[in-house]
């Protein structure tokens, strides 16, 4: 879906709006939990911008949406991003979690785009079934094409998270990890609870949703130029696509609010080098991981 839901981590030399992040090691990494220092020039840029777009275009946005995501992935095909092999680096919890070496266990990836995660993640655990929905019919169709896809590993559907019941394809309360990464920025922020209310009920009690998306003063947010603006922290790229960046403090009140319980919710702040444009540039993502409460007594994840 999103675009580093669009998946991930790489670089988006061809995107005009962004850069997406790249992981390809911790050195220049850190985690923190208060929100980077912008200089004079980003304060100014960002404080004159301050022209929302139309309510007429913000709707025709909201409606073709899944439309524009679409297109996006019939320009780029499967070739637009590279695969993640970072995610059990990031997210120690997918090995953590298990009570017992080679537990099986099942994931939802909501927002798969093409697969940039769900296969790299399918061939370093064996011991993983995974579930995975995307907003765009065509992203899940070069899933199911892919030469890797096996349906006795894993399930891929189309799913507009927002109101399509995850239960129609998912048992209720039978998942152990729920991937959320760069996906819900994607989303308009009036929808966004609504994809944690459907992800709850698959979810199992004291299990946990792992969360990456791009985090307030992003390099990428000062990126979009003037006329872009939707709304507080929430933008339009050109193709037609969404991008919010997050506060620690709106996540933790999205996610509390719906009922779950908060075990880290951080900035992360990394250097990327853009070799297109020569430049090093501060990336700022929220990584955090949010739990069902239990309902009776079980072991974490």
């Amino acid at each position: 879906m999103d675009e580093s839901v669009m998946s991930q981590e790489d670089v988006f030399a061809n995107h005009p709006n962004v850069i997406a992040p790249t992981c390809e090691g911790s050195a220049f990494q850190k985690k923190v939990h208060s929100i980077r220092t912008l200089s004079a020039e980003e304060a100014e840029k960002l404080a004159r911008d301050q022209t929302l777009i139309s309510d007429f275009k913000q709707s025709k946005l909201e409606k073709e949406a899944q439309k524009n995501w679409d297109l996006f992935y019939k320009r780029n095909s499967t070739n637009f991003f590279k695969d993640r092999h970072w995610t059990t680096r990031e997210f120690e919890e997918l090995k953590a979690c298990r009570e017992f070496k080679n537990q099986k266990l099942t994931i939802l990836e909501a927002g798969c785009g093409v697969g940039n995660c769900l296969f790299p993640l399918l061939e370093e655990d064996f011991s993983i079934f995974a579930y995975a929905c995307d907003f765009s019919p065509r992203a899940v169709e070069y899933v199911k094409k892919n030469p890797s896809y096996n349906i006795e590993r894993c399930k891929v559907f189309q799913c507009d998270l927002t109101k399509d019941d995850l239960l129609e394809n998912i048992p209720e309360d039978s998942v152990d990890v729920v991937l959320l990464i760069f996906v819900l920025s994607a989303i308009h922020p009036d929808k966004m609870h609504l994809v944690l209310q459907n992800i709850y009920k698959v979810l199992k009690p004291g299990k946990c949703i792992l969360f990456r998306d791009y985090g307030l003063y992003d390099h990428s947010m000062l990126r979009f130029k003037s006329g872009s603006k939707l709304g507080d922290n929430f933008y339009v790229r050109q193709d037609g696509t969404r991008s919010y960046f997050f506060t620690h403090e709106f996540l933790s009140q999205l996610f509390m609010a719906e009922g779950y319980e908060q075990v880290v919710n951080e900035y992360v702040l990394r250097e990327t080098v853009n070799r297109k444009e020569g430049l090093c540039v501060p990336r700022i993502f929220l990584q955090s991981k949010f739990r069902k409460p239990l309902k009776q007594a079980m072991s974490f994840c």
